[in-house]
């Protein structure tokens, strides 16, 4: 079972940060993601880490498209690439609209068009190739050039139809947030599945963003999720993937409770075509070391 964790980035120093990503590479998970959340910056801070912490692979979960165009973003994501040894993987989305539209002033109208022109411009660059794309919202024309680094994996931030359609025919796969197994199962993986077998694409990575806790205490875990994510419920994209779980909100999508408890809930997600995931640990200390313990043996399994 493929296990990363997400690194704890919101008011921490970058040295802290660091420090996070060698525990993650000593606990024997293979894998650290940074998000984007108005803290440092997710791809500077992977190219940072990289260096300092040989062999772990780093991701981006996920880093906005509109403010970034895309050869800027290519630019950023090789350099990435290259600071870690080839270990890095570049998670893309779209954002949401109050933050698009509210902080960036950039206009969110037909997200799913932007995001088909966007990749349409970027996975070309990623692979060292020139581009001259002209669309209805985005103009490319030049190239990138990074010697030694490959083209970094790109997974999307993707859980619409039409996003996961858009995900399967041009990128590697999906990060999928907030998804339970019915959503998994029933919408997300068939949808990019068929998706990318259209396109001539192999089978899409699925990962799924989860928060863990092993725990004598699940009902005080579900609290503090409930009260970590109070917002998600009220952003449409994430409503919608709750309402396919019949989930109230993130709290019930949180695998809580002993270590069998957290361990089928997880591989009941494999068997929904989770293919990895990016756990995020929550509880007090003792129960944030029991949980990491557990996410290494399932990895090392």
């Amino acid at each position: 079972m493929r296990i990363g964790l997400l690194l704890n980035v919101l008011g921490t120093p970058l040295d802290s940060v660091v420090a996070q990503a060698r525990d993650i590479a000593a606990s024997g998970l293979g894998t650290a993601w940074l998000p984007e959340l108005g803290a440092w910056d997710a791809l500077t801070a992977a190219a940072a880490i990289g260096p300092q912490v040989p062999g772990l692979a780093l991701g981006t979960s996920v880093v906005p498209t509109y403010p970034r165009h895309p050869l800027t973003l290519a630019a950023q994501a090789l350099t990435a690439q290259a600071a870690t040894g080839n270990r890095f993987t570049l998670g893309v989305g779209v954002s949401h609209r109050h933050i698009i539209e509210g902080q960036f002033g950039h206009s969110f109208d037909r997200p799913a068009r932007h995001l088909r022109e966007y990749l349409s411009a970027l996975v070309p660059l990623l692979r060292g190739e020139s581009v001259t794309h002209e669309g209805e919202t985005l103009k490319a024309v030049g190239a990138v050039t990074a010697p030694g680094a490959e083209p970094p994996a790109l997974l999307v931030g993707a859980l619409g139809p039409a996003m996961l359609k858009v995900a399967g025919e041009l990128a590697d796969g999906t990060v999928a947030v907030w998804a339970g197994r019915a959503a998994l199962a029933d919408h997300i993986v068939p949808t990019i599945t068929r998706a990318a077998a259209h396109a001539g694409r192999p089978a899409p990575r699925v990962v799924v963003f989860k928060a863990v806790s092993v725990t004598a205490d699940p009902e005080a875990r579900r609290a503090e999720v409930a009260e970590q994510f109070s917002q998600v419920d009220q952003i449409p994209h994430y409503r919608a993937v709750l309402d396919r779980d019949g989930s109230a909100g993130p709290q019930d999508t949180a695998a809580l409770g002993d270590e069998s408890t957290v361990e089928q809930e997880l591989r009941e997600l494999v068997d929904a075509g989770a293919t990895e995931f990016i756990a995020s640990p929550v509880g007090t200390s003792e129960e944030q070391a029991r949980t990491l313990a557990l996410l290494a043996e399932l990895a090392a399994s």
